[in-house]
């Protein structure tokens, strides 16, 4: 009798079916059990899928520059202000807020409208004994014809307050070897000038070398 190879496969695949169904069946229902790795279709498994990595948070956005205090124009000044020597130019400036601000090491006084050097001055500062403070500091009260009331009824035209103790910017001679009792003292002409851009409230900045240029914040 001939062996039918074909009929002798299928018989050993049919025996294989039934053998690996009654495994199936024995297996306990409630296991779990891993799933094999899937086959990329050339023979070749795959690894699982990796879990999706968590999405870093979003970096906060840097808060905008309030363009009404972004320096916008410096005075094209030569060489250092001189004892005495000011400047001012607001013509075609845009309204917008006064800055003051003053540089301890450079003795030089800047005012800002909108952003907009206008001002510029050297300045008389205070001693050691009596420094002038460094820090920000509203203008308190304004007076144009004003007297000290604590050094013996010493005239300081154009007065503007920024502390309890007296420290004021005002008018005064402005001379190389002369000093204040803290006070801020701008130049004749200047001092006026100065007077009649401000408002009680504006702020006076007093730093010491610090050095800010055009598209930097004034705040």
């Amino acid at each position: 009798m001939k062996f039918n190879s074909g009929h002798a496969l299928l018989g050993l695949f049919g025996a294989a079916v039934v053998g690996g169904g009654a495994l199936l069946l024995a297996q306990p229902q409630d296991r779990a059990t891993a799933l094999p790795p899937q086959s990329d279709g050339a023979g070749f498994a795959q690894p699982a899928a990796a879990a999706p990595a968590p999405s870093a948070a979003p970096a906060p956005a840097a808060t905008p520059k309030d363009e009404r205090f972004v320096i916008k124009r410096i005075l094209p000044i030569k060489g250092p202000i001189k004892y005495g020597e000011w400047h001012w130019d607001d013509k075609d400036v845009p309204d917008g807020p006064i800055i003051i601000t003053v540089d301890l090491e450079a003795r030089v006084l800047s005012v800002f409208k909108g952003g907009y050097e206008i001002g510029a001055t050297a300045v008389l500062l205070g001693t050691q004994e009596k420094p002038t403070p460094l820090g920000v500091f509203p203008i308190n009260w304004k007076r144009a014809d004003h007297y000290s009331s604590i050094y013996d009824g010493a005239p300081m035209p154009f007065t503007q307050n920024l502390t309890t103790d007296g420290i004021a910017i005002h008018g005064t001679k402005v001379e190389k070897g002369y000093a204040s009792h803290g006070c801020i003292g701008v130049p004749a002409g200047f001092d006026k000038k100065l007077f009649g851009v401000t408002k009680v409230g504006d702020k006076v900045i007093i730093t010491k070398g610090k050095r800010i240029g055009q598209g930097d914040s004034l705040i």
